[in-house]
């Protein structure tokens, strides 16, 4: 099996989306797969390409001009590449991904595999430039992968003949785990920065509107129970937000790699995520293998794994929910928090490991190729085509 893998997140990006993809690509190869992926690169001055151990890796500069720059990629993979060993195409999110892996996919004649991961769903259906893009690789796909069951309800109504699978993302529970010197340092941070009545609530990533926070941080100061709180904000952070947080108890750090948010992750009691849609945020599984609970409105990965066993659920957008699990959360005792971490670890580790997502994808892949072998006979077989009328003179 090989891979023609298009990306617009890949390392060194940083964020959800470049590590899943990481991941993904990871445990693929460590399962036999080998892997070419093309990166839509924003920090890339020139296109570059050289091997991997487990392929190619192609990195493309984003073009003002894409549609040459996409012409250009497709001659360089008809060079560097031999395509006749593909065996699938797969489109891994974003606009670009989208747009050419269709095209790609039908040139070399083989099955494509669309991978819906972040907001291109939410965002592509109500977005009049990208709609087409989104809708031609869902119709095309030999399969489409969604990472919540909300994304892929909305896919299946949108397009009959789209048959959406559904694979959560997962962790590396392996390597992502609390070690004593996380702990002491998370310990030696809470006794630096909040006071021993607070409860610290933390919110991670892109911390935008789009993800409800200044939402949540209204809906905190309306509940009358911003004093039982510190607020800890990793990630990027809007301008605006930072004006809102002046008068509430808090600590805003810039976005770090991965496994420096251990120690942060440690020194909450629960992690927040308000998002107003959204679909399987890794700061969501993070939490919940390290046993922390959450605070969440009920959208995407969210509404898919966490019940009010491990976490005080809100509905997305609404104040008074959310008012209403604020204030579970200011009275829940330690007991109960603790009862509840606990509970959201064994559901990371039973349905968000990382070799389970493994075994689903290629579970996918397959099916998909044996579909595609099987109707291959009467793909290539060309003995009924018209003979081409030739338009030119000699």
């Amino acid at each position: 099996m090989r891979l023609l893998f298009l990306t617009e997140n890949h390392p060194p990006d940083r964020g959800g989306m470049a590590e899943s993809c990481d991941r993904i690509v990871r445990g693929l190869s460590r399962g036999g797969v080998a892997i070419d992926i093309i990166h839509f690169d924003r920090r890339s001055l020139a296109p570059s390409h050289r091997a991997t151990s487990n392929g190619s890796l192609t990195r493309v500069p984003l073009d003002a001009d894409m549609p040459h720059a996409l012409n250009l990629l497709w001659n360089r993979l008809q060079q560097t590449l031999d395509l006749s060993t593909t065996t699938h195409v797969v489109a891994f999110g974003g606009t670009l991904p989208l747009l050419a892996a269709p095209v790609f996919a039908a040139w070399i004649e083989r099955p494509l595999v669309t991978l819906l991961r972040g907001n291109e769903l939410d965002l592509g259906i109500f977005d009049p430039r990208r709609r087409p893009f989104l809708d031609d690789a869902l119709l095309r796909s030999a399969a489409v992968v969604t990472v919540t069951t909300s994304q892929a309800r909305k896919v299946a109504a949108l397009h009959h003949e789209a048959k959406p699978h559904v694979i959560a993302n997962g962790i590396d529970l392996e390597l992502w785990s609390a070690t004593d010197a996380d702990l002491a340092r998370a310990a030696s941070w809470r006794a630096r920065h909040v006071a021993d009545s607070r409860r610290v609530l933390g919110l991670f990533g892109h911390l935008k509107s789009k993800k409800g926070v200044p939402f949540f941080i209204e809906s905190l100061r309306r509940s009358g129970l911003a004093d039982r709180f510190h607020l800890l904000l990793i990630g990027e952070v809007e301008e605006q937000l930072q004006t809102i947080l002046a008068d509430l108890s808090a600590d805003v750090l810039p976005a770090m790699d991965r496994f420096a948010l251990l120690p942060f992750y440690l020194a909450c009691d629960l992690i927040v995520i308000p998002s107003h849609y959204d679909g399987f945020p890794n700061v969501l599984i993070e939490a919940m293998a390290l046993a922390r609970p959450l605070l969440a409105s009920t959208v995407g990965g969210v509404e898919d794994v966490v019940t009010d066993s491990e976490g005080f659920l809100f509905a997305p957008g609404d104040d008074q929910t959310c008012r209403f699990a604020i204030a579970r959360a200011a009275n829940a005792g330690d007991e109960e928090l603790q009862r509840m971490g606990e509970g959201a670890a064994t559901v990371a580790h039973g349905r968000c490991n990382a070799s389970e997502e493994t075994r689903r994808y290629l579970e996918v892949l397959t099916a998909v190729q044996e579909d595609f072998d099987a109707q291959s006979p009467a793909r290539f077989d060309r003995s009924a085509d018209p003979a081409p009328r030739r338009l030119w003179g000699r």
